[in-house]
């Protein structure tokens, strides 16, 4: 199949349907989630005193990740962005299918951890316990509403993306400048207490602050419907990079500066509600969770929006099993069927931690593949720079392995399912790829 009926097969990719500015807006309403709501407690259990900082660190690391995924996109923008990067660099191989999967997982738990994020917020209003049944219950439903409006069609999600991205980061914004303002800008209450940061929890920590970016990535599943997909891609990728790491950094010393870090890591889970309370009196709570309502839904419905395009990539590209169901209609709402299904399991079986865990790994595994196909066989087609390319790779081995070393020692569970669930996909993709070539 030619790429440019991956492009446009039947009606399901509208050119032109997004623009600049709702591309950003999709790109930013999938970062700011996870990222601030959940991790921030995460991060600063796994870092210590200088967890704000990680944020800055990761914002480095991730501008060398998005320089192949810009440099890609620019050249091959396509609706299942990463899909068609792999396919260019490895071909039709259980490399290419096996690692568009790890990608297409690691957004899907991504959408769990956001919905997990959303029931745990929203039980602080009512004083549920995070441990409660309720808050899967409640993750399940956002992800039900997300497939109802995905079904909508592009221009309305991409203008309550808009205009839930606008509403977001003004929550956000002010939220960090109330808490900066009320504990006199800086972090000294976290920096002066005895909990050391170590090399590996300072880099380890990089892994979940990385997750946290990595909805740069949900852009390059809408190239072909972006307007002037070959210079517009890029320049959102960018944009929404540069709005998250200047609220993550604000936001962070915010927390950071009205909380001890005892305290974050007891309230990691939703730091945010507790780190309003200096600034905000008794009304910081309901203020918080309205925003992080706000931020988790819009995060949902333009994560579910691009991750079913790429799976929907795959699916044409004869890379995974796929089994259309004509009762459900077209291929984009079999994706979107299958991606919030799935969502739903992950985020009734899981705990917010090892969401957060399996998604990271599987996501710098999948990035290093990427940055080593470009290097190896794209960089002088794409005019990609050499060291650029390899500092990417040296830097994701360097977290992946901090990152795995650290859960070693602390949870090994989940390390086990990471190379588990990732040798499964490669051992059954290289089985379908097989039997798929021999019919074809």
């Amino acid at each position: 199949m030619s790429e440019e009926a991956h492009d446009h097969k039947g009606s399901d990719y509208k050119k032109n349907s997004v623009s600049l500015f709702g591309a950003v807006a999709m790109g930013t309403n999938v970062m700011i989630g996870a990222g601030i709501l959940a991790l921030t407690g995460q991060i600063a259990e796994l870092s210590g005193e200088l967890f704000p900082l990680v944020f800055l660190a990761a914002a480095i690391v991730t501008a060398f990740s998005a320089y192949s995924y810009v440099k890609m996109a620019n050249a091959y923008p396509s609706a299942g962005g990463i899909a068609m990067f792999l396919q260019k660099a490895y071909g039709k191989t259980t490399i290419t299918a096996a690692s568009g999967l790890l990608m297409y997982f690691s957004m899907v738990i991504n959408e769990s951890l956001v919905a997990r994020i959303f029931g745990t917020y929203t039980t602080q209003l009512f004083d549920i316990s995070p441990s409660s049944w309720i808050v899967a219950a409640l993750g399940s439903a956002v992800l039900i509403f997300a497939f109802l409006l995905n079904l909508s069609g592009n221009l309305m999600i991409g203008l309550f993306s808009l205009f839930m991205a606008s509403i977001k980061i003004g929550g956000i914004v002010i939220f960090a400048l109330a808490g900066l303002w009320v504990a006199d800008s800086s972090f000294v209450s976290v920096a002066s207490q005895t909990q050391d940061s170590t090399l590996l929890g300072f880099t380890g920590a990089m892994a979940l602050a990385i997750l946290s970016y990595k909805g740069f990535t949900t852009i390059t599943n809408s190239g072909s419907e972006i307007t002037n997909p070959h210079k517009n891609v890029g320049r959102a990728i960018i944009i929404s990079i540069v709005i998250c790491v200047v609220i993550y950094f604000l936001v962070a010393v915010a927390v950071a500066s009205n909380l001890s870090l005892s305290e974050i890591i007891v309230a990691k889970d939703y730091a945010l509600a507790q780190a309003a309370k200096p600034a905000f009196g008794s009304y910081g709570l309901y203020f918080t969770v309205i925003i992080a309502i706000i931020a988790t839904v819009s995060g949902i419905i333009a994560s579910v929006f691009a991750v079913s395009r790429m799976l929907g990539m795959l699916s044409e590209m004869r890379l995974v099993p796929y089994k259309h169901f004509d009762s459900l209609g077209s291929v984009q709402t079999n994706t979107l069927t299958y991606t919030v299904v799935i969502a739903i399991f992950l985020t009734i079986s899981f705990d917010l931690s090892r969401i957060a865990s399996l998604g990271a790994i599987f996501y710098l595994v999948m990035d290093i593949v990427v940055h080593w196909g470009v290097f190896r066989h794209l960089r002088h087609e794409i005019k990609a720079n050499a060291l650029i390319l390899i500092s990417a790779i040296i830097f994701d081995v360097i977290i992946l392995a901090s990152f795995i070393a650290l859960k070693i020692s602390s949870d090994i569970v989940i390390v086990y399912a990471a190379v588990i669930a990732i040798v499964l996909i490669f051992f059954a993709e290289r089985v379908f790829l097989s039997r798929t070539n021999k019919e074809i």
